[in-house]
C-alpha cells in the first residue's frame, strides 16, 4: 500500500511540475471533436454535429460550414485532410472537398462497396505525390490531385474483409505509408508500382506482430519515431469473445520486439482513440469497452516517457476538461490541440516540456535505409 501511495505521490508532483508551464484554453464548448489538421494558415476542425470550423491563430477568429451557416449540406465527419488548395473532410455518406480559392465545397460518392463503401473513416494527404488516401470501410482509395483520378483497391489480406476496412492512414519517412485496419496493418512502399505485390506488407497479430496477442488487433491511430512504431489499438471484447480485441499500446521497433503497454502497466484503459507525440512524450486518449452493454466510455488521457515507457495520468481538471473522453490530438508544433465529445482545448506550453529535440541526433539517411531494411 504504501508503495502505491509513493508511485501516486510522485505522478501528482511530475505533473504539477509540468502544467504551470502550459496554459488551456476551451474553444467549440459541447462539439464532438473528430479530428484536427493544420495547414500552416489555419487549424482545421472536423465534428460529428456542427460541421466543420476553421481557426486562424493569427487573428484568433473561429468560421464553421454547416447546415446551420447554410455553406454546407452535411453535418457529420470523422477525418480531415488539408493541402494548400483543398480540405477534404470524410463522411458516411461520401467525400467532401473544399476548393480554397473558389470557396465552394462538393461531394463525391463511391460506386463500389454500396452505402458502406461511402462510410469515410480516415484520410491522408501526401504533399510529395499530390495524393489523396482515403481510407473507407469497404476499400481504399486514392486520388490523383492534379488530374482529379480515382483508384481503388481491394486490400484484403487472405479474404478477410476487416483487413479492407481501412481506420488510419499515416506516413512514415519519405517512403512508407502504413494503413491500419480492423485486422492489421498493411504497409506500402509508394516509391514502387502501387499494383506490384512486393510493394506491400501486411502485419498482423496472426503473423507474428502485435504480441501474437488477442484474436484480432484493430489499429485506430499510428506513431512514428525514428527507431519505433507506436500503435494505438481498440478494445472489443465480449462474454463470448474475451480476447477479440484486446487493445493497449503497441510499441514495436521495427525489427522484431513488439511492447504492449496496457492496464497491468497503468493505462486508465485498454481502447485507445489517439495519439500524439510531443517532446520526449507520447500523449494517448483512452476508453473502456463495457462488454456487457457494448458501449465505449471515455477514460481520460495520458502522456507517456518514449524512453522509459512510463506512464503519467492527466488530471484533466487542471487543463478545463470536462470530460474524460478524448477523442483526437493534434500537436501543431507550439500547442497540443486536445478533441474531447465536448470541445476542444488548446494547450499552449511555455517550457522545454514540448521541445521535439530528441536525446540524440538522427542521420535521416541512414533512419530511411534502416526502415526500408527491416520491413
Amino acid at each position: 500500500m504504501f508503495r502505491f501511495f509513493i508511485l501516486y505521490l510522485f505522478i501528482q508532483l511530475f505533473t504539477i511540475s509540468i502544467f504551470p508551464q502550459a496554459e488551456s484554453q476551451l474553444y467549440l464548448e459541447n462539439a464532438s471533436i473528430q479530428s484536427i489538421k493544420g495547414d500552416g494558415d489555419y487549424i482545421w476542425v472536423a465534428t460529428y454535429g456542427q460541421g466543420i470550423f476553421r481557426y486562424s491563430k493569427k487573428d484568433d477568429r473561429w468560421f464553421n460550414f454547416s447546415t446551420k451557416k447554410e455553406n454546407l449540406e452535411n453535418d457529420l465527419f470523422y477525418n480531415l485532410a488539408v493541402s494548400k488548395d483543398y480540405v477534404w473532410a470524410a463522411s458516411g455518406d461520401g467525400l467532401f472537398t473544399y476548393d480554397k480559392k473558389k470557396d465552394q465545397w462538393r461531394k463525391r460518392k463511391f460506386a463500389q462497396g454500396g452505402e458502406m463503401g461511402n462510410w469515410i473513416r480516415s484520410l491522408y494527404y501526401d504533399p510529395s505525390q499530390n495524393a489523396l488516401w482515403i481510407g473507407r470501410f469497404i476499400n481504399l482509395t486514392r486520388l490523383d490531385v492534379a488530374k482529379q483520378k480515382y483508384n481503388d483497391y481491394d486490400i484484403s489480406d487472405h479474404n478477410d474483409s476487416k483487413t479492407n476496412n481501412i481506420i488510419s492512414i499515416k506516413p512514415d519517412g519519405d517512403s512508407l505509408i502504413w494503413f491500419g485496419s480492423e485486422s492489421g496493418v498493411h504497409i506500402y512502399n509508394k516509391n514502387k508500382d502501387i499494383d506490384d505485390k512486393n510493394s506491400w506488407s501486411f502485419l498482423t497479430n496472426k503473423n507474428g506482430g502485435f504480441s501474437d496477442e488477442g484474436d484480432a488487433v484493430s489499429v485506430h491511430d499510428m506513431l512514428f519515431e525514428d527507431n519505433d512504431v507506436w500503435f494505438a489499438t481498440d478494445e472489443f471484447v465480449t462474454a463470448q469473445q474475451p480476447r477479440f480485441n484486446m487493445g493497449g499500446i503497441y510499441k514495436f521497433n521495427r525489427k522484431f520486439r513488439w511492447d504492449r503497454i496496457s492496464k497491468a502497466d497503468g493505462l486508465p484503459a485498454n481502447g485507445i482513440y489517439c495519439l500524439a507525440r510531443v517532446g520526449n512524450y507520447i500523449w494517448a486518449g483512452e476508453y473502456s469497452f463495457d462488454r456487457k452493454n457494448k458501449k465505449e466510455f471515455g477514460k481520460g488521457l495520458v502522456f507517456i516517457d518514449r524512453f522509459t515507457n512510463r506512464i503519467y495520468p492527466v488530471d484533466l481538471n487542471t487543463l478545463n476538461i470536462v470530460t474524460s473522453t478524448i477523442y483526437s490530438l493534434y500537436f501543431d508544433g507550439e500547442d497540443l490541440w486536445i478533441g474531447s465529445d465536448k470541445g476542444l482545448v488548446r494547450l499552449k506550453f511555455f517550457s522545454q516540456f514540448a521541445s521535439l529535440e530528441g536525446k540524440k541526433e538522427i542521420n535521416k539517411k541512414e533512419v530511411s535505409k534502416k526502415r526500408k531494411k527491416n520491413l
